[in-house]
């Protein structure tokens, strides 16, 4: 029983880690620090389907297609807010 418990309990925390892995770097890119959109700072999704593009290595993240329009103008300002 024990021998069960515990390769039940490896395998799960192997399955966790590499989603882990997976998560952090899309493609290598950096993964999005916020929880917000970086356009209006709208919770995820907020305003339709949650949005996300990678801008030069950053994976970015909006509350709906809108925002991605209005970042791709002026990409530099929105990033200003990552820390």
């Amino acid at each position: 029983m024990k021998t069960k418990l515990t390769s039940i309990i490896l395998a799960a925390f192997t399955t966790f880690l590499a989603a882990c892995a997976t998560t952090a770097a899309v493609g290598g890119a950096k993964p999005y620090p916020l929880k917000v959109c970086i356009v209006t700072d709208n919770d995820l999704g907020s305003m339709g389907d949650e949005q996300s593009i990678v801008h030069e290595g950053q994976v970015v993240k909006f509350c709906c297609e809108p925002c991605v329009a209005k970042f791709k103008k002026n990409p530099a300002k929105y990033l200003a807010k990552l820390p």
